[in-house]
């Protein structure tokens, strides 16, 4: 379960080559809401990733 945003104290940080950007202005906060939203919608559970992790271990 994915906790709610809190708007005020929301902040995207992002560590480029040329140093640090934040970001806190409504549009960007939900472009990168919804971005997390699709990768949270796609990304295994984590007994589904722990059993990978397994598996993939005992075939090294």
């Amino acid at each position: 379960m994915t906790p709610k945003p809190v708007p005020h104290l929301d902040t995207v940080q992002l560590d480029q080559s040329h140093g640090v950007a934040f970001l806190d202005a409504e549009a960007q906060l939900h472009k990168y809401r919804t971005l997390f939203e699709r990768i949270d919608a796609v990304a295994l559970s984590q007994e589904k990733t722990r059993a990978l992790v397994h598996t993939l271990m005992r075939e090294r």
